[in-house]
């Protein structure tokens, strides 16, 4: 499904959505998406060093101002890094994932990057599944990069996508 058709099939079950640059206004909801979905999330300081810091933001609304998905890119010289992209539990599997990562990689395009880097978990099985299907592709793994339950850690599969 092309981003036009996603977006108009979002827009039609969701109602017209919003899209703008994360600001610190919305740290208070950004955080309680973090907080339920992943079991070791970021912290409102590790957001706010990201958007100090100038790094490429987008967050997405529906009508009623509700959050339902965010996410954020460092670039460094040619390369996109995605550093986080997530959707609101109770919305996740309905295309918003995809959605935001369309933006994020148009984004990488228009500022001439010519790679989008990311890691993810090897226990997120359905976020392996949404890059593999996007076209990412495995290029290394980060031992023990993530902390994980009862202090241990977990490795990061690192994956790439051509621009």
């Amino acid at each position: 499904m092309s981003s036009g058709a996603l977006l108009h099939t979002l827009e039609s079950r969701f109602g017209k959505l919003e899209f703008t640059a994360m600001q610190v206004a919305d740290m208070d909801e950004v955080v309680h998406i973090e907080d339920r979905i992943y079991s070791h999330p970021w912290t409102r300081g590790n957001f706010l060093d990201s958007l100090y810091s100038g790094y490429q933001t987008l967050t997405m609304r529906d009508p009623s101002g509700r959050l339902l998905g965010y996410f954020l890119v460092m670039e460094a010289v040619d390369e996109a890094h995605l550093l986080n992209i997530s959707v609101a539990e109770d919305v996740q599997g309905e295309g918003i994932g995809h959605l935001l990562l369309d933006y994020a990689v148009d984004l990488a395009r228009k500022h001439r990057m010519r790679v989008m880097l990311l890691e993810v978990r090897v226990s997120n099985l359905r976020a392996l599944h949404v890059y593999r299907r996007y076209g990412f592709v495995e290029i290394g793994r980060r031992k023990n990069y993530y902390p994980a339950d009862q202090h241990t850690r977990e490795d990061a599969i690192v994956m790439s996508l051509t621009l």
